[in-house]
C-alpha cells in the first residue's frame, strides 16, 4: 500500500463502484492494492493517474472494464449449490410455471450472476432429472456474468472435483465424464445452457427478455447500493408476472423492492412477482426510547405476549396516575403528520389505549398509511387484542409481505392462539428480511426454551442479548412491549443462563 497515496486508492475504488457496481470497503484493501498494482504494470503506466484518468470515462476503456471485472469479481460456486432451493424449484417454482406455460410449451431460466456456470448446469440437470416431460418443449437456460474468463470457462464445461463436492454420485457418474484430473459435462446438458457476457448493473438487461425463473444468488451482497437498486429493477422488468426470484441466503430484497411477494416453502425464502406493484417501504418514525421498566422480568414459561399484556397492565396502572398531560390534537378528517406524531408520543409514555384513539377506531381511519398501520397493530399487541392485531397485520402483509414488523407482530399472535409453527415461520420470516432485528431471536429462544429445545433457545437468546445492544430506540420502542433496552437484555441474558447458557 506503501506504492499508492490513498487519493489514488479511493479513486480507484470509486471507478470500480461506478462503472462495474462493486463494493470494496476499508475492510479489504490489498486485494484493490495488489488489481491496481497488476494494472499498472500490465499498461506500462509509472504514475496511477496516468492509468486512472482513462478509465475514469464510462464509454471508453471497455477490455479494461473486463480485464478488472476478472481480476475483482467473486467466482467461488459449486454444482447444486444451495439444496434448500433447488427442492424449492422442484417442488413449487418449475410446477407452477409449467402448468402456466403448458399451451405455449416454452421456458425460460436465468443464472444471473452465473460464474463458472455450475449454477446454470444444476438447473439444466434438475429438469432433465425431474421434469420429462419437458423433452418436447422448447427451454431455455441463460447465465450471464459480468466475468469474461467465467464466461469461458463456463462454455467449456470442465470443472474440477471441488466444483462437484455436493453432486450426488449417480448424478456425477451420469452427466459427467473425468478427463485427467477434471471431469467434462455430458453434451446433453452443455446444450442446454448457453452464457453471456453482461454487467447486471448495466441497461443490458432488458434486451434478454422475459424469464419464468431467475435465480441472482450471492451478487447483490457485493454491489454497492446504487448497483443493488439498479440489478433488482432490471431483474424486476425481466421477470414474468408470478414469476420466481432466488437470492442468497444473506440476501433479502428488503429497502430494493416492494414488486414481489416473500415466499417460504421449508426452510427456503425466495420471491414471486406480484401481479401489480407493490407499495412504499415502511418508515417508523424516529423517537427516543421509553425509561419505564415494569416491576419484574422474572416470569414463568408463558407466551411473550403474556408478558408483554403483563408489562402493559403493570403501564396502564402507572397512566392512570400521571398529571400534566398532553391534550390530543383536534380531530381532522384522514391521519396528520399531527396526530401520527401525537401517537408515537403517547407510545413513548406507554399510554396505549389513548395513542390508539387517537389512530382512530378503525384501521380504516388510517387509511393506507403503512406507517400507522403498523403502529395500531404494536398498540393492540400491548393492549392485548390479538385478534384485531393480527387482522391489521394481515392487511399490511396483503400490501407488503416484506414487512420484518408485520411478520414479527404476527408472530406473537400466532403463537398465543396455539399456532406454534406459524409464530416461528414468521419469526424467521422477520430475521430473514432484516438480520439486525432482535426481537424475533427473543422470541424464538423464548418458544424454544418453552419447547425443551435448549440448544435453540441458548442460540437465539445469544443472538438477541447481542442485537439489542445496538437495536434501534424507535424498534424497542415499538416492538419491546413496554419493556426497556436493559431489560430486554437481562431478560435475554437470564433465559440463556436458565437453558444452561452464560450470562
Amino acid at each position: 500500500m506503501d506504492s499508492f497515496e490513498p487519493a489514488d486508492l479511493d479513486r480507484f475504488r470509486g471507478i470500480i463502484a461506478r462503472r462495474l457496481g462493486l463494493q470494496f470497503d476499508d475492510s479489504r484493501p490489498e486485494l484493490l492494492v495488489d488489481v491496481l498494482q497488476q494494472r499498472l504494470k500490465a499498461r506500462r503506466c509509472v504514475r496511477p493517474g496516468l492509468y486512472l484518468g482513462p478509465i475514469d470515462s464510462a464509454t471508453e476503456e471497455r477490455e479494461e472494464m473486463r480485464a478488472l471485472a476478472s481480476l475483482l469479481t467473486v467466482t467461488e460456486t459449486y454444482f447444486l449449490r444451495g439444496s434448500e432451493q433447488f427442492r424449492v424449484l422442484t417442488k413449487v417454482a418449475l410446477p407452477e410455471r409449467i402448468v402456466l406455460r403448458g399451451a405455449e410449451k416454452r421456458l425460460r431460466l436465468l443464472s444471473a450472476g452465473c460464474a463458472s456456470g455450475e449454477e446454470a448446469y444444476s438447473l439444466a440437470i434438475v429438469l432433465r432429472e425431474g421434469f420429462p416431460e419437458l423433452s418436447t418443449w422448447q427451454v431455455e437456460i441463460l447465465g450471464v456474468d459480468l466475468n469474461p474468463a467465467m464466461i469461458a470457462k463456463a462454455r467449456a464445461g470442465r470443472y474440477s472435483k471441488w466444483s462437484l463436492r455436493d453432486t450426488p454420485d449417480e448424478l456425477r457418474n451420469r452427466y459427467f465424464r473425468v478427463d485427467g484430473a477434471d471431469f467434462l459435462l455430458n453434451e446433453e446438458i452443455r446444450t442446454m445452457a448457453l452464457f453471456e457476457e453482461q454487467n447486471l448493473a448495466g441497461s443490458g438487461l432488458i434486451n434478454l427478455g422475459r424469464f419464468d425463473v431467475i435465480l441472482c444468488r450471492n451478487v447483490i451482497m457485493y454491489l454497492v447500493p446504487e448497483a443493488a437498486r439498479s440489478v433488482i429493477q432490471g431483474l424486476t422488468q425481466i421477470l414474468v408476472p408470478g414469476g420466481f426470484l432466488f437470492l442468497g441466503y444473506a440476501e433479502t430484497l428488503r429497502g430494493l423492492s416492494h414488486d414481489f411477494h416473500l415466499q417460504q416453502t421449508d426452510d427456503a425464502f425466495y420471491y414471486q412477482k406480484r401481479e401489480e406493484g407493490g407499495k412504499a417501504p415502511v418508515n417508523i418514525p424516529r423517537t427516543q426510547p421509553f425509561n419505564v421498566t415494569p416491576p419484574s422480568m422474572d416470569l414463568p414459561d408463558i407466551a411473550w405476549v403474556d408478558a408483554v399484556g403483563r408489562a402493559s397492565e403493570h403501564i396502564n396502572r402507572l397512566s392512570r396516575d400521571a398529571v400534566g398531560r398532553t391534550e390530543p390534537p383536534p380531530k381532522t378528517v384522514g391521519r396528520s403528520p399531527l396526530e401520527l406524531g401525537f401517537a408515537l408520543e403517547l407510545l413513548h409514555q406507554e399510554r396505549f389505549r389513548e395513542a390508539l384513539e387517537v389512530l382512530g377506531s378503525s384501521p380504516q381511519e388510517t387509511g393506507g398509511d403503512p406507517d400507522a398501520q403498523l403502529l395500531r397493530a404494536g398498540l393492540l399487541v400491548n393492549c392485548g387484542d390479538l385478534e384485531a392485531a393480527e387482522a391489521v397485520c394481515r392487511g399490511i402483509l396483503s400490501a407488503d409481505d416484506l414487512n420484518a414488523g408485520a411478520h414479527y407482530l404476527t408472530a406473537l399472535c400466532r403463537e398465543r392462539a396455539g399456532d406454534t409453527q406459524g409464530a416461528m415461520e414468521h419469526d424467521r420470516a422477520a430475521i430473514y428480511l432484516d438480520g439486525a432485528f432482535a426481537m424475533p431471536h427473543l422470541h424464538l429462544g423464548r418458544m424454544a426454551k418453552r419447547s425443551a429445545d435448549p440448544a435453540t433457545a441458548r442460540r437465539e437468546l445469544d443472538l438477541a442479548a447481542t442485537l439489542l445492544s445496538r437495536e434501534d430506540p424507535a424498534r424497542i420502542l415499538l416492538f419491546g412491549g413496554g419493556f426497556s433496552r436493559d431489560a430486554l437484555l437481562a431478560f435475554s441474558r437470564a433465559e440463556m443462563q436458565a437453558c444452561g447458557g452464560s450470562s
